[in-house]
């Protein structure tokens, strides 16, 4: 090797532990306090990764401690029912997350007894679990010397590198992390590159003088990304139909219940999950709306009516696309409900928990 490439990788491999240094002393002084830090628990920390993927920090956070506070261990995730785990899942939206995520946990109970594999070339090979997660699985909580990558990362590097965004620089940037991760505190390191991206390194004004890798980084601002998809913007309508409860049982009479409609299980986006039943008409006169409500799916802005319905105009005014039933407001807040159903009861102060509602703006992996 030439006197001149092996000044180069001497400076390289300076600028590299001198980043590493920064970026985890920050860490460790700066890290938000995230009931899922420091656990090395490895279904612990798989829960998280996977509620976390498109889905705001503030949301998870909530939804995390009730989803392991009924099933704390991977068995009692495999031994659930779907619509149980749907349940817990309601108003952090992509459902597809929770039923890989039910179906893996499944596999791992009759596959590996329990347990999940250690390494990420095995962890991969399960349901549901990409590079990216198996990379946070394995590293924060085996220690194993592997990037993570997601788009904070991707942001971070691609400033630090000077690289405008571009798909093709996806190779280049997975190279780069591979090099940069601390071989000692692998999994802090995967957790300070993706705070350093949510919390400094932002998408726009990025806070540069408080970064503490500016020292090193080759843009000092923005940098040239590509544009994101329009969102489409769509008007719907849903009726909210209440009655009093018919039933015989001392439990149920005299109680109120919401009319639900089941979404047949080959809808490509929700199946499964129960709704409020669609209107024919978006249009809905003034003195019949109950309420209007903003619902962001994947690319798409819904803007949603609500119509009081009586039971004798149900049929008359809505679409019929699945099962339907009467259902205890007791019984519904346990229910599988769509993002949207659970935010109008609650909103109409029929369902006493709160909506979560933070989809975020979807991308090319995302699953729903």
């Amino acid at each position: 090797m030439a006197r001149r490439e092996r000044d180069s990788l001497k400076r390289s491999l300076f600028k590299i532990d001198r980043l590493r240094r920064r970026l985890l002393r920050w860490y460790d002084q700066n890290k938000r306090d995230l009931p899922w830090r420091g656990s090395h628990d490895p279904y612990a920390i798989w829960v998280s990764e996977i509620m976390l993927q498109q889905t705001r920090v503030a949301a998870v956070v909530e939804r995390y401690q009730v989803f392991l506070k009924r099933f704390p261990s991977l068995m009692s995730l495999a031994l659930a029912k779907e619509d149980e785990v749907l349940a817990l899942w309601s108003g952090l939206g992509y459902y597809r997350r929770a039923r890989m995520l039910h179906k893996a946990a499944q596999f791992v109970a009759q596959n590996y007894y329990g347990s999940l594999p250690k390494k990420s070339e095995e962890l991969r090979e399960l349901p549901g679990i990409g590079e990216y997660t198996a990379a946070a699985i394995a590293s924060i909580a085996h220690g194993e010397p592997v990037a993570v990558v997601d788009g904070n990362v991707e942001r971070v590097l691609s400033r630090l590198a000077g690289w405008d965004e571009s798909a093709k620089l996806r190779r280049r940037i997975g190279e780069l992390a591979a090099l940069m991760v601390d071989p000692e505190r692998p999994g802090d390191f995967n957790q300070a590159m993706m705070e350093l991206g949510a919390m400094v390194c932002l998408p726009r004004s990025p806070r540069c003088t408080e970064c503490p890798v500016a020292i090193d980084c080759n843009t000092r601002g923005e940098h040239k990304t590509q544009k994101r998809a329009p969102m489409k913007s769509v008007a719907i309508a849903h009726a909210l139909s209440v009655r009093t409860s018919v039933r015989k049982s001392e439990r149920d009479r005299g109680g109120r219940e919401v009319l639900l409609e089941h979404r047949p299980t080959t809808e490509c986006i929700m199946p499964g999950m129960w709704e409020l039943p669609q209107l024919i008409e978006a249009e809905v006169p003034s003195e019949e709306l109950r309420m209007t409500v903003r619902h962001a799916i994947m690319q798409t802005n819904y803007y949603v009516r609500i119509r009081t319905v009586f039971e004798d105009d149900v049929a008359r005014l809505t679409l019929a696309k699945g099962e339907r039933r009467w259902v205890a407001f007791g019984e519904a807040r346990e229910m599988a409900l769509t993002g949207l159903a659970r935010k109008v009861l609650t909103r109409a102060h029929l369902l006493s928990t709160a909506p979560l509602d933070m989809i975020a703006p979807a991308r090319e992996e995302d699953l729903i």
